[in-house]
């Protein structure tokens, strides 16, 4: 059965070498890595319905995936493991002649083995041709009712359709009548090895910028009505990140501590096991354009997608961007998207409602929406003007 299985030296990834942290360092991405290893260790132990793992290359899915192939084998139950890239090559060669091993053999191994495992089936757009042969894998598959555990590269939404709703667990109704139980764990967060560069919160300015570190005396020249702003700013702030809904706009000249509050946000955040994406606006629309680099790690609609939904956004510094045409338009599709799902949003900006109002009428119409919108001016002066002692 191990020689069936095809996995070859892959025999070395079990249960037992499993780190139940997982491999990704952030507490977000630790608690998803716990879950979907509790429901593999269960699968293992009892192989029924279909089992997904989505997530960036590096958090987990692969090892999961084979520790499930593994133990299924010890327990004596036939398992094939294979790459769906593989696959699709050894299906297109076995139409020469001269290949040991037919289409039909392994076309039928694929489809009814007990146990199937397919591994890194990626997002990236596919041949017509592969589109077909790996749907109709998956669809007898799911008639027959087998045993399947796949393995995604990116987001499960980015798969073509036909193959999605067979991964995804029936919607509604369905849900209580089908033969085939799928359940999906989505691995590392957004923010997490695939996008390191861009989205990440840093360790060092969560220890840095808290609640409990921001200074509401504000610098030397402070006055009581100065004190009284950056107190108020600060509750808003903690009262946003305790139960994040809707958006909250900080503005105010720089250094005033708009960053430091939307910083201690996402931090709060974090601790509580939300998703959050944190940008500074310039740098992120420099990111959307160099992922139409073919040498980039991370396709545009990857990164796009990731800004548009994750659970917190924190855009640092609106209006400090270039204003062409093109990154006019990536910020209205970002702020139309997130304030018609109302998926809470900070937004940072040097200049006020107004000013942003006039120098882009779309997206100021949207953060005139106080239904929506809470805006919080600081006019609290500089931090960063302090006597010299």
């Amino acid at each position: 059965m191990r020689r069936y299985s095809n996995l070859g030296p892959l025999s070395r990834m079990t249960f037992a070498a499993t780190q139940p942290e997982g491999p990704l360092p952030d507490a977000g991405s630790r608690t998803l890595f716990g879950q979907a290893l509790e429901a593999a260790v269960r699968f293992a132990e009892e192989p029924q319905g279909w089992l997904t793992f989505a997530g960036p290359s590096g958090s987990g899915k692969t090892h999961l995936a084979v520790a499930v192939a593994n133990r299924c084998i010890e327990r004596g139950q036939p398992t094939f493991f294979i790459v769906a890239a593989d696959l699709l090559d050894h299906l297109r060669a076995a139409y020469s002649p001269d290949n040991p091993v037919s289409y039909d053999e392994l076309f039928d191994q694929v489809r009814n083995v007990p146990v199937l495992v397919l591994d890194d089936l990626s997002t990236q757009t596919a041949t017509p041709w592969a589109q077909e042969k790996l749907f109709q894998v998956f669809n007898h598959r799911f008639n027959a009712a087998l045993p399947t555990v796949v393995t995604v590269r990116g987001q499960l939404q980015r798969l073509d359709e036909s193959l999605r709703t067979r991964l995804e667990p029936p919607p509604g109704l369905f849900a209580d009548v089908s033969e085939v139980s799928s359940r999906v764990f989505q691995l590392g967060r957004f923010n997490s090895r695939l996008a390191r560069r861009i989205g990440d919160l840093s360790e060092e300015m969560q220890k840095r910028m808290t609640f409990a570190s921001f200074d509401t005396n504000g610098n030397q020249n402070a006055s009581q009505k100065d004190r009284d702003i950056l107190a108020f700013a600060k509750e808003a702030a903690e009262a946003f990140a305790s139960s994040p809904e809707g958006w909250l706009l900080l503005t105010g000249q720089r250094g005033c501590g708009k960053t430091h509050l939307a910083v201690a946000i996402g931090g709060e955040s974090l601790r509580q096991g939300r998703d959050v994406f944190f940008a500074f606006v310039p740098s992120l629309l420099d990111h959307l354009r160099a992922t139409f680099s073919p040498d980039s790690p991370i396709g545009y609609d990857e990164l796009f997608e990731q800004v548009k939904t994750v659970p917190l956004l924190i855009l640092d510094d609106l209006g400090a961007e270039s204003s062409t045409v093109w990154a006019k338009e990536k910020l209205y599709q970002i702020v139309v998207e997130r304030h018609e799902a109302r998926l809470p949003t900070v937004i940072t900006s040097a200049f006020d409602l107004d000013e942003l109002e006039e120098a882009e009428p779309r997206v100021g119409s949207r953060l005139m929406d106080t239904n929506v919108v809470n805006w919080v001016p600081i006019s609290a002066g500089n931090y960063r003007d302090q006597r010299r002692v």
